[in-house]
């Protein structure tokens, strides 16, 4: 995903976003010689990496309070999770009562991915996905595990288009969908604009690798990084990311040694999708783990077979109606005597 640079980011800008997150550091946003510049030639000023992983967490092991007594993961703990060896389990939802499970089974992360076209609104790809389709998924999740930190996908096209309007979809992410993050596909082309929404006060996911979003570029959903040049490209991308202030990397379909290369480079965490197992953290498809769907990627274990066992229940169901046999005596509120 590319962005059109065309502002600098304002100094009172990055002032706001120090307060906001109180790790905001100043450098430059490295553009091909080095020298931070906008798409128009302005010299700009970078926001480094923006998480200082030399405070420790808050107390509570960095859990937010945000929503009364739910706890929940901050992104300074999520960092302090990687410095600590500890792996991350994210998890996609589209709904609220699969984010109502995902919390109780105590996941890390929920995100509310733009794979939602495919998995349950049947488009072939993410593409036709909308911001308003993202923003009421994004709800419905929200409302469901109101205790889960919840990054939202912003959908194919939004970084393409004038800053104003991708900070105005980010904010409408974090106010009206109540998500607490958004996620970018892109790399080293769309730092500046992860620096201009993190000193906004919006946290940002990268996401690198196999990019959904370009699959027709791509000519297909096709391993990233497997060409020594592609993958000097990916561990390039990746700095950039981190250093222009992302406080995590998506890593989806990238070699297993590429991945575990990038995730000891990089101060943040990196969860991956198909990249093994030298990850900080991993995440799965809903669907794809309860085995919903006719295609299942290779690389996501399906640990239940539930496409089966709603094809039997619903079965079951049919054949129950049209013998008779449902509803018996016991389902019905107030049944005949006799």
């Amino acid at each position: 995903m590319a962005i059109h640079r065309r502002h600098a980011a304002s100094s009172e800008k990055e002032r706001t976003g120090t307060r906001a997150f109180g790790a905001l550091r100043g450098g430059g946003i490295p553009h091909g010689n080095g020298t931070p510049r906008t798409a128009d030639g302005r010299t700009i000023r970078r926001t480094a990496f923006a998480w200082d992983l030399r405070r420790p967490p808050p107390p509570g092991g960095g859990r937010s309070r945000l929503r009364g007594e739910g706890a929940m993961r901050s992104v300074p703990e999520l960092i302090a999770m990687k410095t600590r060896g500890e792996k991350i389990a994210m998890l996609t939802a589209y709904d609220a009562p699969s984010a109502r499970l995902a919390q109780a089974a105590g996941v890390d992360l929920l995100l509310v991915g733009d794979s939602l076209g495919m998995v349950v609104l049947g488009y072939p790809t993410t593409l036709p996905v909308t911001l308003e389709e993202m923003l009421h998924h994004t709800r419905a999740v929200r409302r469901g595990a109101p205790d889960v930190f919840t990054v939202m996908d912003l959908p194919f096209g939004w970084a393409h288009r004038p800053w104003g309007e991708v900070l105005a979809a980010s904010v409408r992410g974090i106010q009206e969908g109540g998500a607490h993050a958004v996620k970018l596909e892109g790399g080293e082309e769309i730092a500046d604009t992860v620096a201009r929404l993190t000193a906004a006060g919006i946290p940002v996911m990268g996401h690198l690798g196999l990019r959904p979003q370009q699959v027709y570029r791509l000519g297909g959903y096709r391993l990233q990084g497997r060409e020594e040049r592609e993958a000097e490209e990916l561990l390039r991308a990746a700095r950039a990311l981190e250093e222009a202030g992302a406080f995590a990397l998506v890593l989806e379909l990238v070699p297993e040694a590429l991945a575990r290369r990038i995730s000891r480079t990089l101060r943040i965490p990196t969860i991956g999708i198909g990249a093994g197992r030298g990850v900080d953290g991993q995440v799965l498809v809903w669907h794809d783990l309860l085995g919903i769907g006719e295609r299942r990627p290779r690389f996501a274990r399906a640990y239940l077979d539930l496409e089966r066992e709603i094809r039997a229940a619903v079965a079951a169901y049919v054949a129950d109606v049209r013998s008779g046999a449902f509803p018996a005596r016991e389902h019905v509120p107030l049944p005949e005597e006799g």
